[in-house]
């Protein structure tokens, strides 16, 4: 418990020097307050309780004031590493490409960074407006910048803000990279000490923008079909402007726009979590749908790095399809393009992928959680995660990027209507010859984050024995590594025709327990049957395993 007189002086130190009026009048407030009211006093405690750490590719967390909230201090203080860690490796005049997407101070945080990184004696420059996060990921490789800074919490509830940081290669940062430059941000002892110029910073015009939509053209097989209508939801972020110019270039029709969600809104007025993945945020474009009966639907998350797809349903309705599903189709037509290279994803996504690239005679490897990983196997031709994430062109933007995904599977559609054919249809092709890979999520959202760590201790004390009636063959615990995975916090379970993965998540406050079962089909007639026993197994492993873990 942190001693009253040292908190009240830690936090007065911190109001000192904080260049935000905003943040300074929430923090002389709960200053004020916090003597007399224990509400007060332990919002107080919390936030400054220690320091945002880098997670995932950097900085994420609640908007405020205090050093364990996202906000002007903590982005000049990240910035001000940062550039000290590229400085020690040699880079003193290097180039960093700062882009940022609309959520609620991303401008602020954008600027701020310029402002260090040029009075640490290194050129800055920022992206002309809002933009996804590919653009950003583009544009460093682009450009020959020596780093790339995103200010954008993706996916994550309003009141969040984030700060993803990439190296020169394009590529999100790895250990040990992250350290150090955490390390770094610990050494800066005053925000007097950081230098911040008003001006020296440059501010990128169009131009960027159109190398990376020209870049998209890459994407499309020339000559392709390009006759799949669509239905897009930006989701209230930034995706819509540069989806229609892709869309428009290479010729499809014109996407009909979910009105509601097309504009970037920071507070997501219509969604309670800004994903396409939570349970309504879809309703919207469903609707949108039902009027203008499109081949498919399309969302991209507020950052536009993600692709969600959804397809009629033969009821009249509409299907969400899975991540990995719309990454199984990606990969079967890339194949069918004569794709070579090396297909990849992270270990928490469907086991079809390793299927279909060993029967195109094409490498494959398995990776850590999160593109950080994925976008650094050599040889990449595609990589994606089961999160909605997919790189296709990993030579123009070495992350996920919901654009070129978006542009690829509207491509594909486009090919299986001509044919009469759609998505549905090659997801039953790719059963009957691979086996049908189901996979799901039991995904536990806590406020106390003890109790994720309370249900890690409980499985590795206990390992279950039996999930779903099947034996469990095999049993890993990952924060000691394997032969080809370096350690991370995790639990993977091999069962007789299944796979089950326990993990933290990287970037919410969730438990996340990835499943998958893969069932024999043979012919097309036994797809009903494979179907159900596929349903079956997957509810039976969700009941036994949060059992198991208590949760």
């Amino acid at each position: 418990m942190q001693d009253h007189g040292e908190l009240i002086t830690r936090a007065q130190a911190w109001l000192d020097e904080d260049p935000d009026q905003e943040t300074r009048e929430e923090l002389a407030k709960l200053l004020a307050a916090a003597p007399g009211d224990p509400a007060a006093a332990d919002d107080l405690a919390a936030r400054f309780a220690g320091t945002l750490q880098f997670g995932t590719a950097g900085l994420r967390g609640e908007l405020g004031a205090g050093p364990m909230r996202m906000n002007r201090s903590v982005v000049i203080r990240a910035a001000a590493g940062l550039a000290a860690y590229l400085k020690a490796k040699g880079h003193t005049n290097g180039l960093v490409v700062i882009g940022y997407d609309a959520r609620h101070k991303s401008a602020d945080f954008a600027r701020d960074t310029a402002a260090v990184m040029t009075g640490a004696g290194l050129r800055a420059a920022v992206l002309p407006r809002p933009l996804p996060t590919p653009v950003l990921a583009f544009a460093i490789r682009h450009l020959g910048a020596v780093a790339g800074v995103e200010v954008t919490a993706s996916h994550n509830p309003p009141r969040d803000n984030g700060y993803k940081v990439y190296l020169g290669d394009g590529s999100q940062i790895v250990p040990p990279a992250d350290g150090e430059i955490a390390a770094e941000i610990d050494a800066v002892r005053s925000l007097h000490d950081v230098p911040r110029p008003d001006g020296g910073r440059q501010t990128l015009g169009e131009d960027v923008l159109e190398a990376y939509l020209a870049r998209t053209d890459a994407v499309l097989a020339s000559g392709s079909p390009r006759t799949a209508r669509t239905v897009y939801t930006a989701m209230h972020g930034v995706g819509k402007d540069t989806l229609l110019a892709a869309f428009a270039r290479a010729g499809f029709p014109e996407p009909v726009l979910v009105a509601e969600q097309a504009e970037p809104d920071p507070d997501f007025p219509t969604v309670a979590f800004p994903n396409p993945e939570e349970p309504g945020a879809m309703d919207l474009s469903f609707a949108t749908a039902r009027e203008a009966r499109p081949d498919l639907v399309i969302a991209n998350d507020p950052d536009a790095d993600r692709c969600a797809v959804a397809v009629p349903a033969g009821d009249g309705g509409w299907r969400m399809l899975r991540g990995d599903e719309v990454g199984a189709l990606l990969a079967a037509h890339l194949v069918r393009r004569g794709a070579t290279g090396t297909f990849a994803e992270s270990i928490v996504s469907s086991s079809l992928l390793g299927r279909i690239a060993e029967a195109a005679g094409l490498p494959y490897e398995e990776t850590l959680t999160g593109f950080k990983w994925i976008a650094r196997v050599e040889g990449l031709r595609y990589g994606y995660e089961e999160a909605l994430g997919y790189c296709v062109d990993p030579e123009g933007v070495r992350d996920k990027d919901g654009i070129t995904a978006a542009l690829l599977i509207t491509e594909l559609a486009s090919e299986l209507k001509e044919a009469g054919l759609t998505l549905l249809d090659l997801l039953d092709d790719l059963a009957v010859e691979h086996g049908l890979h189901a996979t799901d999520q039991l995904s536990v959202r806590v406020e106390d984050l003890s109790l994720i760590a309370a249900a890690m201790r409980r499985l590795r004390e206990r390992q279950p024995e039996r999930l779903a009636g099947l034996a469990v063959t095999r049993a890993e615990d990952l924060t000691k590594g394997t032969e080809t995975l370096p350690p991370t916090d995790g639990l993977r379970y091999t069962l007789d025709g299944a796979r089950v993965i326990v993990r933290p998540s990287g970037t919410e406050p969730k438990l996340k327990c990835y499943l998958e079962v893969v069932v024999p089909v043979g012919d097309r007639s036994g797809l009903p049957q494979a179907h159900e026993r596929a349903a079956e197994l997957l509810a039976a492993l969700k009941r036994d395993l949060a059992a198991a873990a208590g949760i």
